[in-house]
């Protein structure tokens, strides 16, 4: 992850990754517009880190999953276990 005037930006290979295994997991169609982030949670019940992917399919409410860890540490199974919650 790099440092930019104090923010952080997701590393693009890990944004594309996990882009894929949402689309695979979901049977996406084409024109599902994903974006994945990462956001810092001050809150004390938060994991401090944790990754954010919002599915935008046309016509569909705007769907929100979370992965309580980095992007770059999100794995296939994360994806899976927030996309069944």
């Amino acid at each position: 992850m790099k440092e930019a005037f104090g923010s952080s930006t997701p590393n693009r290979e890990a944004t594309e990754r996990v882009k894929e295994w949402v689309r695979a997991a979901l049977q996406a169609a084409p024109d599902t517009a994903f974006a994945i982030n990462e956001i810092a949670c001050t809150d004390p019940s938060c994991p401090g880190i944790e990754t954010v992917i919002l599915v935008m399919e046309p016509g569909v409410k705007t769907r929100v999953f979370k992965a309580a860890k980095p992007l770059e540490d999100v794995t296939e199974e994360d994806i899976r276990a927030a996309l069944s919650t």
